[in-house]
């Protein structure tokens, strides 16, 4: 099954979490921490934005194009967006909003 997000919610796969140190201890799975890496898999379209007065008044609409693409690999707000299993695999849903930074851009 492929999920193609709508305006500006992107898909991630999140990294996998190491069951081992760098020193070489082993973490239990109580004492990991949750990942905030991860690569995207598909992006939505964009979405419009509003500019307002002073007052409140909308002035302009404007389309707001997604910044990241598909392949990036992310860091995100760790506690955000919505789980969903598709195809056995645990993804995120995420608004470009909460995405932090690409590595390697």
């Amino acid at each position: 099954m492929k999920i193609r997000p709508v305006n500006n919610w992107v898909v991630i796969r999140p990294d996998v979490q190491k069951d081992k140190s760098t020193g070489g201890i082993f973490i239990p799975d109580a004492a990991k921490e949750k990942t905030q890496m991860g690569k995207v898999l598909s992006i939505g379209p964009g979405r419009m934005k509003e500019e307002q007065d002073k007052k409140g008044k909308v002035i302009e609409k404007k389309f707001e194009a997604t910044v990241v693409k598909s392949g990036d690999h992310v860091l995100y707000d760790k506690y955000v967006g919505n789980k969903i299993e598709a195809d056995g695999e645990s993804l995120l849903l995420v608004r470009e909003d909460n995405i932090l930074g690409v590595f390697g851009a």
